[in-house]
């Protein structure tokens, strides 16, 4: 059951321009959440609607989140400090699978790769390999590759520009990975371009996908109907929130 309360920022850091990490004493969402669950935010008396906010850490009672400023809402979170208190929601939806065999790939693309570092955390814990393929506009975007490189077996990284590793998006090295053979499945978050481009891959080479959605959201619990997608599931719309934000890749209607 999710939680409602108000829990105390007790970190928080600038990870690239208008990236920020934020770290909560919110024990009651912390014991709960699982890889790919999100919790949510409400900035400010004067925005009745909550921010959605993929959870990218667990630490004993403190969740960490990374969001990128993106309009009012997340930029009031951003003006927050270090013992100032906020209203939290969560853990809500649905995370990533944890019964794979074999190696597993966690695909990351922009703020996308927040989510991924709890997912190949998540991994490790069950003793899989894990590599890590995360993909950013350039260097200066690039965020938690020393996080990621800490945990995980492999890493590449990819820029659009070629100013930090492999110049490129995350398809060529994804396609080498999943040419060796050594893995049972790809989890992935990023834009939406990306993920329909990981789907179709690990369609091809017949390895389970399961991908984090972003929508719009409004209650956050399932009511409002507000980030209902097109699933292939039964001919009905799924909630982002309550059904997702992870789904089975095979699921997802990419033109719908």
């Amino acid at each position: 059951m999710p939680t409602q309360a108000i829990y105390t920022i007790s970190d928080m850091r600038n990870l690239a321009e208008d990236v920020i990490s934020m770290t909560f004493i919110a024990p009651e969402i912390a014991r709960s959440a699982a890889a790919g669950q999100f919790i949510h935010i409400k900035c400010g008396h004067s925005r009745p609607l909550r921010r959605p906010i993929s959870i990218s850490d667990v630490s004993g009672d403190k969740l960490t989140v990374i969001f990128e400023v993106r309009g009012a809402g997340t930029r009031w979170l951003a003006s927050r400090d270090i013992g100032r208190k906020v209203d939290i929601l969560g853990p809500l939806g649905h995370g990533f699978g944890d019964t794979f065999s074999g190696g597993i790939i966690v695909v990351g693309g922009g703020i996308g790769a927040a989510p991924m570092l709890f997912a190949a955390k998540a991994a490790k814990r069950k003793a899989h390999s894990v590599t890590a393929v995360l993909g950013f506009r350039s260097q200066a975007n690039v965020i938690l590759t020393d996080e990621f490189d800490a945990v995980c077996d492999g890493l590449v990284t990819t820029t659009d520009d070629g100013t930090a590793g492999l110049r490129g998006n995350v398809s060529a090295p994804l396609e080498e990975l999943l040419n060796t053979k050594k893995y049972g499945a790809v989890l992935a978050c990023g834009p939406k371009p990306m993920l329909r481009a990981v789907a179709e891959m690990c369609a091809i080479h017949k390895i389970h996908c399961e991908i984090s959605l972003e929508e719009r959201m409004g209650c956050g619990v399932g009511a409002c109907l507000v980030c209902a997608c097109l699933m292939h599931n039964g001919e009905r719309m799924s909630r982002v929130c309550k059904d997702g934000p992870v789904f089975d890749a095979k699921e997802v209607v990419w033109n719908g």
